[in-house]
């Protein structure tokens, strides 16, 4: 026997709250969390999921970060830059490619 199912009157969107946006979002960005078994649990398409955490994202404007010259830097050979970013040392090679550089500096932001 086969289920039939029968719409009347007009169609609503669903209307989602932020925090249930939110609690989403950060439920498929757990480790080991599967984007597709959590859209199928809350009934969307995973690409809503990645729009929702685009759009709740925190906006990122460009310009200067502080920047601290201490005294004498370590010795580092072959590197141009040495950063320290949060207890982090990210010491960049004179002859590193530019996008591989900008990709790590983008994922210390985080």
């Amino acid at each position: 026997m086969s289920q039939i199912t029968i719409i009347s009157g007009a169609e609503r969107r669903r209307v989602w709250t932020d925090d249930q946006k939110r609690a989403l979002v950060a439920a498929a960005c757990e480790p080991g969390a599967s984007v597709a078994e959590i859209a199928r649990r809350a009934d969307l398409r995973p690409s809503q999921l990645y729009r929702w955490r685009r759009d709740l994202a925190e906006p990122v404007s460009p310009g200067f970060a502080a920047v601290t010259v201490g005294g004498e830097p370590e010795p580092a050979a072959g590197c141009a830059i040495v950063l320290e970013v949060g207890g982090a040392v990210l010491r960049i090679a004179s002859d590193a490619p530019p996008a591989l550089v900008a990709a790590v500096v983008r994922s210390l932001r985080r």
